[in-house]
């Protein structure tokens, strides 16, 4: 899932002009990123994840865990490009989504995954 997760990331960084791409793909991208390092860190705590696009759930069953997500909750506002803005066109947005701040949310959570699963080690 993680490397899912940065390929994710390498997307976002080749999207950030908004003319070539909408906030609606470059949001899912986001998104995606966000969520499949969510799913790594349940992986990581030996619990599975839904099949769910929801942040807010995955940060939830994390936090049933025992894990300090607070950080991390604001990246709920992503959930919506999943489905809701990905799919339904006419949903508008209400502002452009600040591709700087959206990069740096994603990173944030990839890397923080990263060195919790280094911080592991190997499986047996």
């Amino acid at each position: 899932m993680l490397l899912m997760a940065r390929k994710d990331l390498k997307a976002l960084a080749h999207m950030r002009d908004p003319a070539l791409f909408h906030d609606e793909i470059f949001g899912f991208h986001a998104q995606q990123a966000i969520e499949k390092a969510l799913k790594a860190w349940l992986s990581l705590c030996e619990r599975r994840y839904p099949l769910t696009h929801s942040l807010r759930a995955l940060l939830a069953l994390l936090e049933e865990e025992g894990c300090d997500v607070g950080c991390f909750m604001h990246a709920v506002r992503y959930s919506a490009f999943a489905v809701q803005f990905r799919y339904e066109e006419a949903v508008p947005l209400v502002e452009s989504v600040d591709r700087e701040a959206a990069i740096a949310d994603a990173t944030a959570v990839v890397e923080y995954v990263e060195r919790l699963i280094g911080a592991a080690g190997p499986s047996p």
